[in-house]
């Protein structure tokens, strides 16, 4: 049953919460199609997983805006995206041949496709939300979710995400979302549903981008 979370402290996470929060994005995505078709062998994916959510977590905080609660149960990763983003691809590169090793060329493919397909139009990009897996299911991530969109809102701004299972896929549906055209990873990979929360208007909320990149 799920338990709302109205009076949650929610608050900008800091470098001096890396630890629990890297723990948290790396257990949070352990289980899944994704992380199946990215790693099979569990073991081998929970340390890259490890490595892999410890960059992420820190570029988040160097280059975006990470959210917390203040019992360091869940973690949101949001990207300011007002205007397209040039990716540096040979470092990106690298850095995920250091991260993945021998798992890097799906990694690599992953994020490909991720940036292939994009929103050109302005705005914020949940890139990760995560809740520790012992406290899910209890309005933890929705309250994390409700708090950034009421920022989005203020400031007439969309948001972008990628849903990666039909859990989640609801859960962002019934949080204002609209489903636009799917991806499908290659080499036999699951399905990734792109979302769009529109901005405010008088008549309802800006519709998903027709066109990407």
């Amino acid at each position: 049953m799920a338990v709302t979370n109205k009076n949650l402290l929610i608050r900008q996470a800091t470098e001096a919460d890396a630890g629990p929060l890297i723990a948290i994005l790396a257990e949070a995505f352990h289980e899944g199609s994704v992380a199946d078709w990215l790693i099979p062998d569990p073991t081998e994916r929970r340390t890259v997983y490890y490595r892999y959510f410890t960059d992420a977590l820190h570029q988040g905080l160097e280059h975006g805006q990470v959210y917390t609660t203040s019992d360091l149960t869940a973690v949101a990763i949001w990207y300011p995206r007002l205007e397209p983003t040039p990716t540096d691809t040979r470092a990106r590169l690298e850095a995920l041949e250091r991260i993945a090793g021998a798992y890097a060329p799906k990694f690599v493919l992953l994020e490909e496709m991720l940036d292939a397909f994009h929103p050109d139009d302005p705005h914020h990009y949940l890139a990760y939300l995560a809740v520790e897996p012992a406290q899910q299911n209890r309005g933890i991530g929705a309250a994390l979710l409700a708090d950034y969109h009421r920022r989005l809102d203020d400031l007439g701004l969309p948001a972008y995400l990628e849903a990666t299972n039909m859990r989640n896929r609801r859960l962002y549906l019934r949080l204002g979302y609209t489903a636009g055209p799917t991806i499908v990873l290659p080499t036999g990979g699951p399905i990734i549903w792109r979302m769009w929360r529109g901005a405010p208007t008088s008549s309802g909320r800006t519709l998903f981008p027709v066109r990407s990149r």
